[in-house]
């Protein structure tokens, strides 16, 4: 359903995306980041998936700085190279990274003439929960799982912009009493816990659990529409 496009970061670095387009006028935008395992065949299809919904949707490469053409699979060793590429590019210098999401949000609301929301998944829920704090151009975020999320520097960020959380309850990345410290210290942030592991919205990993999936996947379109129109 998508193609690959080039977006330019503010620095001059030209980023590839993947993007999806809805039949019709959309009806809102959605910028999808990735997990650890780049932009591959699973968040093409969580892009394609909002634009089932009517929705524009960009996923940006976000391991582009550091490695061009990632598309790993969810085996050990992909992870093992996935946290690789993640641990490099949390290492750039500031602004990182998150200008190429700046880049993607800049271009979906270009492309689009409304309203912009993200959701990410895994390291890409993290870079989801930054984005709200940090950025510009959004009117609603949903962060899935967010290794980090949970941690005292990342709770001590303010969204901008209204925030949608899920996590899992049998997470061994995100302990539950750092997802309770979270919901404690950001009441105005709806907060979900899932009966489930991470990774649970991924139908092509072992920890996949499709009722939660569901159950998520509605919550956050019921979110996208009140907030994106």
């Amino acid at each position: 359903m998508g193609t690959m496009i080039e977006l330019q970061s503010a620095d001059g670095t030209p980023v590839p995306a993947y993007e999806a387009r809805p039949v019709g006028a959309p009806k809102g935008a959605v910028v999808v980041i990735q997990e650890i395992f780049g932009v591959n065949n699973h968040i093409r299809q969580v892009a394609d998936g909002y634009a089932a919904e009517g929705y524009l949707a960009v996923a940006p490469a976000a391991f582009h700085r550091v490695k061009p053409g990632v598309e790993l699979g969810y085996t050990d060793a992909d992870m093992g190279e996935g946290f690789g590429y993640k641990t490099a590019v949390e290492a750039l210098p500031t602004p990182g990274v998150m200008q190429d999401i700046q880049a993607a949000i800049d271009h979906a609301a270009q492309a689009l003439g409304g309203k912009v929301g993200i959701v990410g998944y895994c390291w890409g829920g993290l870079l989801t929960w930054r984005a709200a704090c940090t950025l510009t151009g959004l009117s609603a975020a949903a962060p899935y799982y967010g290794g980090g999320v949970t941690s005292a520097a990342e709770i001590a960020r303010q969204p901008r912009v209204p925030v949608l959380a899920h996590f899992a309850d049998e997470d061994k990345w995100i302990p539950l009493d750092t997802v309770a410290a979270f919901q404690k210290a950001h009441s105005e942030v709806a907060v979900h816990t899932y009966a489930a592991h991470h990774g649970f919205n991924c139908d092509q990993r072992a920890s996949w659990h499709a009722p939660s999936a569901q159950l998520a996947r509605e919550r956050t379109l019921a979110f996208f529409k009140q907030h994106l129109g």
